[in-house]
């Protein structure tokens, strides 16, 4: 965890005297750095084809779609305790009440948030991270930023992952082996997830950097309240639509 939040200061510090949004009002893209975000992509593209991409073929192979769901609400529910910490900080109160009762019923009544007992009772999931925190008191996106290995984000985004380690209670696991074996169960379930939208990318783009980042951006910018056209949301919902998973990949 600290080599990781070594890497999200330097990411970070690159690039602190930047103070434009990434996306503006009329939806064009901030990339200044784009011939070092497509090298990172690369990078990341690179590393899921050997290592990521593998895993996660062998883990949906193993292990049936119960169990996957179960694995994927008990990271939900561990993230939904960042999000609490985040609503807080926003001084949102309304929404700070409903995550902690979701977070309550779902580790109680669903055995530690291996199901959602939440969702179906009508709370569903509400995500904040410390970038929306940071957006919230008025600081602006900064250029987009593609981390390695995390993936698409932007200058406040990719600063605001450090505070959301800490939130997050893997981060507190004592033991070595069991904390880096949660982080790699949680890498390989999500990349299992992406499935779908990687099936998407590979049938309808070109560019698919440019696809990645302009579609992240605008769905980044839908989450944080800015209002978009209903062009620019219809292809938002087509690519972040979660689809039923495939038997094979």
């Amino acid at each position: 965890m600290k080599k990781a939040n070594n890497f999200l200061i330097l990411s970070a510090v690159i690039g602190l005297s930047a103070c434009t949004s990434a996306i503006d009002a009329q939806g064009y893209t901030n990339d200044p750095w784009e011939n070092m975000n497509r090298g990172i992509f690369a990078f990341n593209e690179g590393v899921d084809k050997v290592v990521f991409k593998p895993l996660a073929k062998g883990y949906t192979f193993i292990f049936p779609q119960p169990v996957r769901t179960g694995v994927s609400n008990f990271f939900g529910n561990l993230s939904d305790i960042g999000s609490l910490a985040n609503a807080i900080f926003q001084l949102d109160g309304k929404n700070s009440a409903k995550i902690a009762a979701r977070v309550i019923n779902n580790t109680v009544y669903g055995l530690g948030g291996i199901f959602d007992v939440a969702t179906p009772m009508g709370n569903t999931k509400i995500e904040k991270d410390f970038g929306s925190t940071l957006a919230h008191y008025g600081v602006k996106s900064g250029p987009f930023l593609m981390l390695p290995l995390l993936g698409p984000s932007t200058l406040r985004d990719g600063i605001g992952k450090i505070p959301d380690a800490y939130l997050s209670p893997i981060t507190y696991v004592k033991d070595d082996t069991t904390r880096w074996s949660l982080v790699g169960l949680n890498a390989i379930q999500t990349r299992a997830s992406l499935f779908p939208l990687e099936a998407k990318l590979e049938g309808t783009s070109t560019d698919k950097y440019a696809t990645i980042r302009d579609n992240w951006l605008q769905h980044r910018w839908g989450q944080l309240g800015t209002p978009i056209s209903a062009d620019q949301q219809d292809d938002i919902d087509a690519l972040f639509t979660p689809q039923p998973e495939s038997k094979s990949h």
